[in-house]
């Protein structure tokens, strides 16, 4: 990219927990957005197979895995007021790092809401205590604790979550546009929810099909992966999870409510990772992904939240539909078969990846168009030709994170803000260059589509967007 923006200088120290594909693949990215001395980026990681990659951007690189323990001893004087704490890990307290993040004085952010390991696959918990719903509620009584003017700590800012949530704002606008109603953006969040009722919004999907393909195929023992695969298999194993609307009409038989908390999402007895859901992209056309939890389902449902009074007036259904790329959907398929036991060789695929795209976006549907999905639709060879080190679904992740960066250095005093809080107009502005084409499409698909056809089943015909008809196969 000849002349890239600088969006603003920083003086302060960056020191970035793990390195995986989106840490590689978000550094380039800062260098080449921020005015930093690369030397004064750290880097700890347990895998030291990343050194040349830091070492190609001047940015110091230490082996070091973080535990409960040693979190102090290892980030004490590391950084200090002034400084960015960029948590990019797994298996690492998202809770414990904004704590200290804000004792000593830096920013925060990270893209998911992560615990100490173990908790994940804790038969000692219940699942709603393995759930996100649980991490989330620990995040924001945190936020609490801490109040309105600490540092700035920007919770789950990815591409999902986080980047998903301004593309639902974006549809909001375009869809109330369409529909010739008023589409200024709303000014807080009862406005937003307000919107969404109006326009009739019951469902919302995070609709992702990823088709990017290997030039080595998936061996018999191994996962493969276009993203972080411990990341995947963590929260394949949480419960799937969905935020629950006020129009929905039949209760899932293995569902569970919360028994704390917003109250806003509801949980399923079983692991995401075996759960599937229909649902549509313009590309792909008609699918059927996996409902893997992530804290967007929850959030976006708890922001569009509409009351009257205590009563809960409006509330969409949300939820992650997500179609990994083939590689993925075979190794997930031979980890079921052993028991959900994940296998012993992994293989992340970014620079061998020969072709395909990953078409990631929202579906808002039940409205009197029926259903409009609007986001990102990238290929591998436009993600090679905007940054290195990335491919098509990193780079959606990525550019999210450095947005994401951007916004909390501009904004130091938020205290602790989910993505649901950030001005989705600037970071729209910060990523849209990375994110291929970003397109609308209207569609007449319902999750009754060919069904029923050779044989019968209990289908509402006078309402395709009820739960009972979208429920897993």
């Amino acid at each position: 990219m000849a002349d890239p923006q600088k969006h603003l200088r920083f003086d302060g120290r960056l020191l970035m927990i793990g390195f995986g594909s989106i840490g590689q693949g978000v550094l380039p990215l800062i260098v080449r957005h921020l005015e930093i001395d690369p030397a004064r980026i750290t880097i700890l990681s347990p895998d030291a197979g990343p050194r040349a990659i830091a070492a190609e951007y001047g940015a110091r690189f230490e082996e070091a895995a973080i535990t409960e323990e040693n979190l102090e001893q290892l980030l004490d004087g590391r950084i200090g007021a002034g400084d960015f704490l960029l948590n990019l890990s797994v298996d690492v307290s998202s809770v414990a790092l904004v704590r200290y993040a804000s004792r000593v004085g830096v920013c925060y952010l990270d893209t998911c809401i992560e615990p100490w390991p173990g908790s994940y696959t804790d038969g000692q918990l219940t699942p709603s205590q393995r759930s996100n719903y649980a991490l989330r509620e620990s995040a924001l009584a945190l936020r609490r604790e801490l109040g309105p003017d600490s540092p700035t700590a920007v919770i789950a800012h990815g591409a999902n979550p986080g980047l998903v949530t301004h593309f639902v704002k974006v549809a909001l606008l375009r869809l109330a546009a369409d529909l010739g109603r008023d589409a200024a953006a709303p000014a807080d969040r009862e406005g937003w929810a307000r919107l969404a009722a109006d326009l009739g919004v019951k469902v919302i999907h995070v609709a992702e099909r990823d088709t990017q393909r290997s030039r080595t195929p998936k061996d018999v023992g191994e996962f493969v992966n276009t993203w972080s695969i411990d990341g995947f298999y963590s929260e394949g194993m949480q419960p799937a999870e969905l935020g629950w609307g006020t129009h929905e009409r039949h209760f899932p038989v293995d569902g569970g409510r919360h028994d704390f908390g917003c109250d806003a999402a509801i949980y399923l007895n079983r692991r995401g990772a075996a759960t599937r859901v229909r649902t549509w992209t313009p590309l792909a056309g008609p699918i059927i992904g996996w409902l893997i939890t992530h804290n967007e389902a929850i959030s976006i449902a708890d922001y569009l939240t509409l009351r009257e009074g205590e009563a809960v007036a409006y509330r969409p259904t949300v939820h992650y539909a997500y179609h990994p790329c083939d590689g993925a959907v075979l190794s997930l398929h031979e980890m079921a078969g052993q028991g959900f036991e994940l296998q012993d060789r992994k293989r992340l695929i970014v620079e061998e990846v020969t072709d395909g795209r990953d078409e990631l976006g929202v579906l808002l549907a039940g409205h009197e168009r029926n259903a409009f999905w609007y986001g990102s639709q990238l290929s591998i060879e436009e993600a090679r030709a905007l940054a290195p080190h990335n491919n098509a679904t990193s780079l959606q992740v990525t550019v999210a994170v450095l947005a994401g960066l951007v916004w909390a250095l501009e904004n130091p005093r938020r205290g602790v803000v989910e993505p649901e809080e950030l001005d989705h107009a600037r970071i729209m502005e910060l990523a849209e260059p990375y994110l291929g084409t970003m397109h609308g499409e209207y569609g007449d698909w319902t999750p009754l589509w060919r069904r029923g056809d050779l044989f019968a089943e209990d289908l509402d015909e006078q309402d395709p967007w009820q739960f009972k008809n979208v429920r897993v196969v």
